[in-house]
């Protein structure tokens, strides 16, 4: 019976994620910690809502014993700029590796980790973001989940510092793996009015998907520890290449944004 703990579970992510996952399992037993008073994003009624309230940042031995005995822990909060954001992740990390048994991690990094890859606002992405596909034969290259992070900004090298943290937990014999999530809203929908984002949205129940993978592919000792990977739906018109999740731990997305993107308003 997989025990989980949500770092952050009432978000957009961790609401689908309590909703999906014991949908995907219904072994799944998952805690919920998170900032006092901190709304909730689930609004399917089936979705898991073991809270914990509490600051981490104010006290990290109370996170200790959250984590002990925990099979897997999924990282996912956010707090203040960068160096307040790395703190965190190494609050969360060094509780983690403080637990006599270790819980497989599965921490928060972004597409925006990789932004110095690609951009929606000049080159042949940004045609593609403007969906003038027919400009554009062959089509670009998608950019693969193996490429190092490359971040532009600072949230971008908050993300680069969590899959630091996820190779230095690879190199100590611990299961860690780095999801460079996309587009994820509580509504599922894809917003066309922001530029390109049909070609990074997740699914909550894609996003769902992938955790469950990382975890029974560590479960039966497949999943590569300090790995980093793109988590976007089975999108039509992706600007990343979901191969290297398919082909290492199984991940199958379903959901494609252009099923959702026509039904948009515009």
């Amino acid at each position: 019976m997989p025990n989980v703990l949500l770092v952050g579970g009432r978000g957009q992510i961790g609401a689908g994620l309590r909703t999906y996952m014991p949908r995907l399992d219904p072994d799944y037993r998952i805690t919920s910690v998170d900032l006092p008073d901190s709304p909730d994003r689930a609004t399917d009624p089936d979705a898991q809502r073991n809270f914990v309230d509490l600051d981490i940042s104010q006290h990290p031995d109370e996170l200790a014993k959250l984590m002990a005995n925990r099979d897997l822990v999924v990282y996912l909060a956010r707090m203040g700029g960068l160096e307040q954001m790395n703190d965190l992740s190494d609050l969360v990390f060094e509780a983690a590796l403080a637990q006599e048994r270790v819980p497989m991690v599965v921490a928060s990094s972004s597409v925006h980790a990789c932004d110095g890859a690609y951009s929606v606002h000049e080159g042949v992405w940004s045609t593609w973001a403007e969906r003038r596909f027919d400009e554009l034969d062959p089509p670009p290259e998608r950019v693969s989940s193996s490429i190092p992070a490359c971040p532009m900004d600072d949230y971008g090298r908050e993300k680069e510092h969590v899959e630091q943290w996820c190779q230095k937990m690879a190199d100590a014999g611990h299961m860690a793996i780095a999801a460079r999530w996309g587009g994820i809203n509580a509504a599922n929908n894809v917003n066309v009015k922001e530029k390109g984002y049909f070609a990074l949205w997740c699914h909550q129940q894609d996003a769902a998907a992938f955790v469950h993978a990382c975890y029974h592919s560590h479960c039966n000792g497949g999943a590569p520890s300090g790995a980093h990977y793109f988590v976007t739906s089975n999108n039509k018109y992706n600007i990343f290449d979901l191969e290297l999740p398919r082909a290492e731990i199984g991940y199958a997305p379903t959901f494609d944004a252009e099923d959702f993107y026509r039904s948009e308003p515009s």
